[in-house]
């Protein structure tokens, strides 16, 4: 009574084995489709973190993303993009891929593009592999060029002092 063909036939399975199959195919769909998602996500880049004028930050921030500062800071910043607005005020290490400065640092500046605006202040060294200073900023320190200015192992006096260390043990 019963047929191999009709077993074998793709329309003659029963509806339980239809359901069956069905979630197993489905399920890969569902897992590949959410696999390329999150392969997205990244490409897309958040926005700048805004620290307002009334704001008073104690301590360090660092960030691969950007930094909007409008009011004060004491501690170092380490970001991809640092603007500090015309009413702040940094007290300490600013290293960033992009620094624009339209209000007040005390302590360094380094960074790959560094941009003193007129209404800028700066009381400190700069580090840089470009920069600009508008005609008014205000700027106190040395200035050097270096092909990496974000790089902490570059200063001249750390290599300096390895070799006499060793030298001496």
């Amino acid at each position: 009574m019963f047929s191999k063909s009709k077993i074998n036939e793709p329309g003659s399975a029963t509806p339980e084995t239809t359901k069956a199959e069905r979630p197993a195919a489905a399920a890969p769909e569902f897992k590949s489709s959410a696999s390329s998602a999150p392969a997205a996500t990244p490409k897309a880049k958040p926005p700048a973190s805004i620290l307002s004028s009334d704001l008073h930050v104690s301590g360090n921030l660092r960030t691969t993303g950007d930094i909007q500062v409008e009011g004060t800071v004491e501690g170092d910043i380490r970001a991809h993009l640092l603007t500090v607005g015309e009413g702040a005020t940094i007290k300490g290490e600013c290293m960033a891929d992009d620094v624009v400065v339209n209000g007040r640092i005390i302590g360094r500046v380094r960074g790959l593009k560094v941009r003193l605006t007129s209404t800028a202040r700066v009381e400190g060294d700069i580090i840089h592999k470009t920069i600009a200073i508008e005609s008014g900023a205000h700027f106190e320190g040395s200035v050097q060029r270096q092909d990496d200015p974000l790089a902490t192992s570059g200063k001249p006096a750390k290599p300096a002092a390895k070799p006499a260390a060793a030298a001496e043990g």
